[in-house]
Protein backbone atom coordinates (compact mmCIF):
# COMPACT_ATOMS: atom_id res chain seq x y z
CA UNK A 1 0.00 0.00 0.00
CA UNK A 2 1.30 3.44 -0.96
CA UNK A 3 1.65 5.84 1.99
CA UNK A 4 -0.47 9.00 1.84
CA UNK A 5 1.68 11.82 0.51
CA UNK A 6 1.62 15.44 1.51
CA UNK A 7 0.15 18.27 -0.50
CA UNK A 8 2.13 21.51 -0.65
CA UNK A 9 -0.12 24.59 -0.61
CA UNK A 10 1.70 27.78 -1.63
CA UNK A 11 -0.20 31.04 -1.16
CA UNK A 12 0.62 34.40 0.42
CA UNK A 13 -3.03 35.07 1.38
CA UNK A 14 -3.73 34.02 4.96
CA UNK A 15 -7.46 34.08 4.26
CA UNK A 16 -7.19 31.83 1.19
CA UNK A 17 -4.92 29.47 3.10
CA UNK A 18 -7.31 29.24 6.05
CA UNK A 19 -10.31 28.71 3.75
CA UNK A 20 -8.47 26.04 1.77
CA UNK A 21 -7.43 24.17 4.91
CA UNK A 22 -10.97 24.40 6.30
CA UNK A 23 -12.40 23.07 3.03
CA UNK A 24 -9.96 20.16 2.88
CA UNK A 25 -10.59 19.33 6.54
CA UNK A 26 -14.37 19.54 6.06
CA UNK A 27 -14.20 17.09 3.19
CA UNK A 28 -11.89 14.81 5.19
CA UNK A 29 -8.93 14.81 2.84
CA UNK A 30 -6.48 12.41 4.49
CA UNK A 31 -3.36 14.02 3.01
CA UNK A 32 -1.27 16.22 5.26
CA UNK A 33 -1.26 19.74 3.83
CA UNK A 34 1.93 21.74 4.23
CA UNK A 35 1.44 25.48 3.80
CA UNK A 36 4.05 28.05 2.86
CA UNK A 37 3.61 31.76 2.25
CA UNK A 38 5.72 32.40 -0.84
CA UNK A 39 7.71 30.86 -3.65
CA UNK A 40 11.04 31.05 -1.84
CA UNK A 41 9.69 28.92 1.02
CA UNK A 42 8.11 26.52 -1.49
CA UNK A 43 11.48 25.98 -3.16
CA UNK A 44 13.17 25.56 0.23
CA UNK A 45 10.59 22.89 1.09
CA UNK A 46 11.00 21.06 -2.21
CA UNK A 47 14.80 21.16 -2.09
CA UNK A 48 14.94 20.38 1.66
CA UNK A 49 16.95 23.44 2.58
CA UNK A 50 16.74 26.23 5.15
CA UNK A 51 13.89 25.67 7.61
CA UNK A 52 12.97 22.47 5.74
CA UNK A 53 16.42 20.87 5.66
CA UNK A 54 15.38 18.24 8.21
CA UNK A 55 11.97 17.37 6.73
CA UNK A 56 11.35 13.76 5.75
CA UNK A 57 12.34 12.79 2.23
CA UNK A 58 9.90 12.48 -0.60
CA UNK A 59 8.07 14.78 -2.95
CA UNK A 60 4.53 15.97 -2.31
CA UNK A 61 1.62 14.31 -4.12
CA UNK A 62 0.80 17.71 -5.62
CA UNK A 63 1.61 21.40 -5.35
CA UNK A 64 -1.25 23.90 -5.20
CA UNK A 65 0.44 27.10 -6.32
CA UNK A 66 -0.62 30.74 -6.34
CA UNK A 67 1.01 32.93 -9.01
CA UNK A 68 1.20 36.40 -7.49
CA UNK A 69 3.46 36.16 -4.44
CA UNK A 70 6.35 38.07 -2.89
CA UNK A 71 10.02 37.10 -3.10
CA UNK A 72 9.65 34.35 -5.74
CA UNK A 73 6.44 34.29 -7.77
CA UNK A 74 4.52 31.17 -8.70
CA UNK A 75 5.63 31.19 -12.33
CA UNK A 76 9.27 30.93 -11.27
CA UNK A 77 8.47 28.14 -8.81
CA UNK A 78 6.63 26.29 -11.58
CA UNK A 79 9.55 26.79 -13.97
CA UNK A 80 12.05 25.43 -11.46
CA UNK A 81 9.88 22.42 -10.61
CA UNK A 82 9.33 21.44 -14.23
CA UNK A 83 13.01 21.93 -15.16
CA UNK A 84 14.30 19.70 -12.36
CA UNK A 85 14.45 15.97 -13.17
CA UNK A 86 13.78 15.14 -9.50
CA UNK A 87 10.68 17.35 -9.26
CA UNK A 88 9.19 17.61 -12.73
CA UNK A 89 6.72 14.76 -12.28
CA UNK A 90 5.02 16.45 -9.31
CA UNK A 91 1.60 17.65 -10.43
CA UNK A 92 1.38 21.42 -10.11
CA UNK A 93 -2.06 22.97 -9.92
CA UNK A 94 -2.01 26.73 -10.36
CA UNK A 95 -4.66 28.21 -8.07
CA UNK A 96 -4.87 31.92 -8.66
CA UNK A 97 -7.24 34.84 -8.77
CA UNK A 98 -5.72 35.83 -12.11
CA UNK A 99 -7.98 35.57 -15.12
CA UNK A 100 -5.27 37.06 -17.34
CA UNK A 101 -4.89 35.11 -20.56
CA UNK A 102 -1.10 35.48 -20.52
CA UNK A 103 -0.91 33.95 -17.01
CA UNK A 104 -2.98 30.99 -18.20
CA UNK A 105 -0.83 30.45 -21.30
CA UNK A 106 2.44 30.93 -19.45
CA UNK A 107 1.40 28.47 -16.73
CA UNK A 108 0.64 25.74 -19.25
CA UNK A 109 3.77 26.57 -21.27
CA UNK A 110 5.80 26.07 -18.10
CA UNK A 111 4.19 22.68 -17.48
CA UNK A 112 1.25 23.29 -15.14
CA UNK A 113 -1.02 20.28 -14.84
CA UNK A 114 -4.10 22.41 -14.16
CA UNK A 115 -5.11 26.06 -13.88
CA UNK A 116 -7.89 26.93 -11.44
CA UNK A 117 -9.21 30.46 -10.94
CA UNK A 118 -10.07 30.86 -7.26
CA UNK A 119 -13.78 31.56 -6.91
CA UNK A 120 -14.68 34.71 -4.98
CA UNK A 121 -17.87 33.24 -3.53
CA UNK A 122 -17.27 31.32 -0.28
CA UNK A 123 -19.35 28.26 -1.22
CA UNK A 124 -17.79 28.09 -4.68
CA UNK A 125 -14.31 28.36 -3.15
CA UNK A 126 -15.07 25.52 -0.72
CA UNK A 127 -16.46 23.40 -3.55
CA UNK A 128 -13.44 24.07 -5.77
CA UNK A 129 -11.06 23.08 -2.96
CA UNK A 130 -13.03 19.88 -2.40
CA UNK A 131 -12.79 18.97 -6.08
CA UNK A 132 -9.10 19.85 -6.38
CA UNK A 133 -8.20 18.08 -3.14
CA UNK A 134 -10.22 14.99 -4.00
CA UNK A 135 -8.78 14.62 -7.47
CA UNK A 136 -5.12 15.43 -6.83
CA UNK A 137 -4.93 14.06 -3.29
CA UNK A 138 -7.04 10.91 -3.69
CA UNK A 139 -7.97 9.95 -7.24
CA UNK A 140 -4.83 10.88 -9.15
CA UNK A 141 -2.17 8.19 -9.13
CA UNK A 142 1.14 9.97 -8.48
CA UNK A 143 4.35 8.87 -10.19
CA UNK A 144 6.45 6.34 -8.26
CA UNK A 145 8.98 7.73 -5.83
Amino acid sequence: MTPIKRILFVDDSLLDTELALDALKTFRLANEVITVRDGADALDFLYRRGAYAERTEGNPAAVLLDLKMPRVDGSEVLRQIKCDPNLKQIPVIVMTSSREHRDLLQSYDLGANAYVVKPVNFRDFMSAMKEVGSFWGVLNEPPPA
